[in-house]
């Protein structure tokens, strides 16, 4: 009886270490996912005398970053970026990418210290919501 007690202990042990092997490969993999999809972000050069006034929404998302911008663009110069959701790693203070965008006048920015991936992702979302309203 004790031997058939330590079989199936050691059997429930080796399922619980290769269920936790399975599910470590599969967040790895989804990290790895995630910074090549940040790393592949590229900002475009959208020119804001061509975007027409009004409001626009953008998004960006790269599965642990998600960033939904509303940019007010007003007499050829972006008035105004509210932030409506950020999803983040630790990257809240990159929010105040935005004040820089607006200040700049232009979406290629530095980023900030500490928050270069939600930088990216916001500036990417900024592009997006400019993009609709280019005429």
């Amino acid at each position: 009886m004790r031997q058939h007690n330590k079989k199936l202990l050691v059997g429930v042990a080796a399922a619980a270490v290769f269920l936790g092997l399975i599910a470590l490969t599969v967040y790895l993999k989804s990290v790895w996912d995630y910074k090549q999809a940040v790393q592949e972000i590229s900002i475009g050069d959208v020119r804001i005398s061509d975007v027409a006034d009004g409001v626009y929404i953008g998004e960006c998302n790269v599965n642990f970053i998600y960033a939904k911008v509303e940019v007010t663009v007003q007499n050829k110069e972006i008035e105004k970026i509210r932030i409506l959701e950020h999803k983040n790693e630790r990257g809240q203070a990159a929010e105040t990418i935005v004040d820089q965008i607006v200040s700049e006048q232009k979406i290629d920015v530095d980023a900030i210290s500490g928050a270069t991936n939600s930088s990216k992702v916001i500036k990417k979302a900024v592009e997006n919501a400019l993009e609709n309203g280019l005429q």
